[in-house]
């Protein structure tokens, strides 16, 4: 069925809320030349982040990704140069909005060797310098399937380390570009070998036109690699360009979702249609943690 068929129903209507808050944190990052997901991926959430919650999740390493996944809306081409000065403009607006958790995430630098593990690692060293009680997010591509490239950003000791496998099994190939899902598990896998103290954390989208059964051995696939956390939220089709939404999942659904996830071992699930895998990441540490 395609999306033209679907008519969008009303648990997926978003409350826009542009207050002081909002517009204050949008001229922030445009004065210090920062990128976040929130704008790039059109993410539903961002006016409750941002107005609301204060919060954001930064995409360094620029605004052009080397993938063209086919969910996405990130712009896909040639990246620019490195920018070293960028950790210590992140580190900054961290400090200026005075957040207890970040997120940061980057898009996927296939040309670079370590795949913008260095910058990343140096984001996490300046966020700590700056803000030593905020807890620190990273969300980052597979860094081309690289031991040593995960090596560098774990050694800068994130609090969390969030990789997203994004779809079942049997889609990823037609909804991912150049990551598999074989390769996100074993990144998965070994980022808890290296340390077993640093919780690790996946996200799928659904109505891509997987089905129940698939999205719960995906659930056993992340928990035999020792993932902890898991998000749960429904794909939108960004553009026309884009994969089509094959449903819409309802709340019960998500909620049934949930419960399922957590019966088999999870910490923590965050699963709703609007959910995206940094949203209220802040009650996802404090969960994790009140787990433990």
């Amino acid at each position: 069925m395609s999306i033209s068929n679907l008519r969008k129903p009303e648990w997926l209507k978003i409350k826009l809320n542009t207050n002081e808050q909002y517009t204050g944190l949008k001229k922030m990052m445009r004065e210090k030349k920062l990128h976040t997901v929130c704008e790039e991926a059109r993410c539903p959430n961002i006016h409750e982040c941002w107005a609301v919650r204060k919060t954001a999740t930064f995409m360094i390493l620029g605004s052009i990704c080397t993938r063209a996944c086919r969910f996405c809306a990130v712009q896909t081409g040639l990246p620019s140069e490195l920018d070293w000065e960028e950790p210590e403009r992140v580190a900054e607006s961290v400090e200026q909005m005075g957040l207890k958790h970040v997120v940061i995430t980057a898009v996927a630098r296939d040309d670079l060797k370590d795949g913008g593990a260095e910058v990343f690692a140096e984001t996490v060293k300046a966020v700590r310098r700056k803000n030593p009680f905020c807890s620190i997010e990273v969300l980052p591509s597979d860094l081309n399937g690289e031991y040593d490239n995960l090596k560098t950003l774990m050694d800068a000791g994130p609090d969390i380390l969030n990789h997203n496998i994004e779809t079942v099994k049997r889609l990823s190939p037609k909804v991912r570009a150049r990551a598999t899902y074989e390769r996100s598990l074993e990144f998965l896998k070994r980022a808890k070998q290296m340390n077993s103290t640093i919780p690790t954390k996946s996200s799928i989208m659904i109505g891509l036109g997987e089905i129940k059964e698939e999205i719960m051995e995906t659930m056993d696939d992340l928990r035999a690699n020792d993932v902890d956390i898991m998000t749960i939220g429904q794909y939108l089709q960004p553009t026309k360009r884009h994969l089509k939404v094959e449903k819409y999942w309802s709340p019960e659904e998500f909620e049934e979702l949930k419960n399922i996830a957590m019966l088999k071992g999870f910490s923590h699930c965050e699963a709703g249609p609007l959910v995206r895998s940094s949203y209220h990441a802040d009650e996802q540490v404090r969960a994790t943690k009140a787990n433990a």
